[in-house]
């Protein structure tokens, strides 16, 4: 038997996929703005499907990406709208609310993250506004060693534990998207101290490949993949419009993916864009049925 932290799944895709609006360059940002109750929702169904982890529904909600997309003064409001709906959607059930620190200008373009100062004093910044109401730190989608560096030392100076994703080459799971070899990115979160070090938001083959790359830091490790076809069409400041899901991942053939990274000694898994509550419920009843205990975190 083995202990596994299962995190929730994807919440930008899912709110898109429900919402009334069409999409935005602010994604997830912009539904919590004008339809909040739908991710609350999402938070519960997540719960009820068996997730012990909820991130905060702040991705997209980055000072560059609204003052680019909307208005840098709806940076504090909306960091604050995460918290509040993680927490009513929680309730009183033993669950952990994750903060968030993503890519500052987008997903997947390495070439756009400002200097490693830059990104340490905007990450600082989210850190300031999530440390008192989070229980650890996801820094998540992170696509090269000096965000990796910034997000985990940042997130690490609130004292809480930080968990550190890395989004890697769909078809070579050892390269991050800047190119840049995941051991290098991995070595750089542990010694800036993180505590898990995750493949996330790339090919559910890549976070496979990624997985003994991860093992050989020490640290808990794990992932939590996408459905895109292509991540890496996504223009910065563009939409998830154009943006195609796989049909071959459904949620068994994903369980089957995530007990692949359980048996390469993966302990933290989940779900991330295009996987959804039904993809988590199978996750957690298969993991249940191999005889894994489901867990809220690492202790």
């Amino acid at each position: 038997m083995t202990e596994i932290v299962l995190l929730d799944g994807g919440m930008g895709q899912e709110l898109i996929h429900r919402s009334s609006q069409p999409p935005s360059p602010l994604w997830s940002a912009k539904v919590m703005m004008d339809e909040p109750e739908i991710v609350e929702a999402v938070h519960r169904e997540y719960i009820d499907a068996g997730a012990r982890v909820l991130t905060l529904n702040s991705y997209s909600a980055t000072p560059e990406r609204l003052a680019r997309d909307a208005s840098e003064d709806l940076f504090e409001p909306l960091q604050a709208k995460a918290i509040a709906i993680a927490r009513a959607a929680r309730g009183d059930r033993d669950i952990t609310i994750a903060g968030c620190l993503s890519p500052l200008y987008g997903s997947y373009h390495p070439e756009w993250a400002p200097s490693l100062e830059e990104c340490l004093a905007t990450y600082r910044r989210i850190v300031a506004q999530q440390r008192d109401a989070v229980d650890v730190f996801l820094c998540e989608t992170l696509a090269s060693v000096k965000e990796v560096r910034a997000a985990v030392q940042a997130a690490v100076e609130s004292g809480k534990p930080v968990w550190c994703g890395m989004t890697v080459d769909d078809r070579d799971g050892t390269k991050l998207r800047s190119g840049e070899d995941l051991e290098t990115a991995a070595t750089a979160a542990r010694e800036a101290g993180a505590e898990a070090v995750l493949v996330n938001c790339s090919w559910p083959e890549a976070v496979t490949q990624g997985q003994a790359v991860l093992a050989r830091t020490g640290l808990a490790h794990g992932g939590y993949a996408n459905g895109f076809t292509n991540a890496g069409e996504l223009e910065i400041g563009g939409t998830v419009k154009g943006l195609k899901t796989r049909t071959d991942l459904d949620p068994r053939a994903y369980a089957d993916h995530a007990m692949r990274w359980i048996e390469a000694g993966a302990t933290i898994v989940g779900g991330c864009c295009e996987v959804g509550p039904a993809h988590i419920a199978h996750l957690a009843e298969r993991l249940v049925a191999a005889g894994h205990q489901i867990r809220r975190d690492l202790k």
